[in-house]
């Protein structure tokens, strides 16, 4: 009887601990996902202005190949490519009712020109370790929002990111943002 007790003791013992190493896996489809979850504007007390903001979103990617690393400059992840960026932003205005996608421009009197301001990043490599490569979390990004070339002050961002197999996710707006 009393090794009959043992082994029942084992095998509790041995089911308690596959139950609780046995955690439920999250598994997503390889294609990423993003969701806005809000946008914070920052406040410049020298110039007296919301000029700056961070955007936040949650993300998901069931192959976890999401990321890039310094190194990945060559096609398709070369500059001037559409891969370049792995974080695409897009600033838009509400001019006059409409939604108007605007470039952002600076005047640079280095060059005497006007040169572009890109909001879009790299993400760099978040590939998890072992063996579930399914990835979720949330990101913050801080942006630009003040378009000193602009008389408007209704803005918001599309925005997406791309993993390395070239899957891109749905796209995202933010909600209206009132830089003044």
């Amino acid at each position: 009887m009393k090794s009959f007790i043992k082994i029942a003791l084992i095998f509790l013992v041995i089911y308690g601990l596959a139950a609780i190493s046995c955690k439920r896996l999250e598994e997503y489809p390889p294609e990423p996902t993003v969701k806005y979850l809000g946008f914070e504007r920052i406040f410049n007390p020298v110039d007296s202005i919301y000029d700056r903001g961070i955007l936040q979103f949650e993300f998901t990617d069931g192959d976890g190949d999401l990321g890039l690393m310094k190194g990945d400059t060559f096609p398709p992840f070369n500059f001037g490519s559409k891969y370049y960026y792995n974080l695409i932003i897009d600033y838009y205005e509400v001019q006059n009712g409409v939604e108007t996608k605007v470039p952002l421009t600076f005047y640079n009197p280095n060059t005497q020109q006007y040169d572009t301001i890109y909001l879009s990043a790299r993400i760099p490599l978040l590939t998890p370790v072992g063996a579930n490569k399914s990835i979720s979390g949330e990101i913050l990004d801080t942006l630009f929002i003040y378009n000193y070339n602009s008389d408007f002050d209704t803005l918001f961002f599309k925005f997406n990111i791309i993993d390395r197999a070239l899957h891109e996710s749905n796209i995202e707006k933010t909600s209206y943002i009132v830089r003044r």
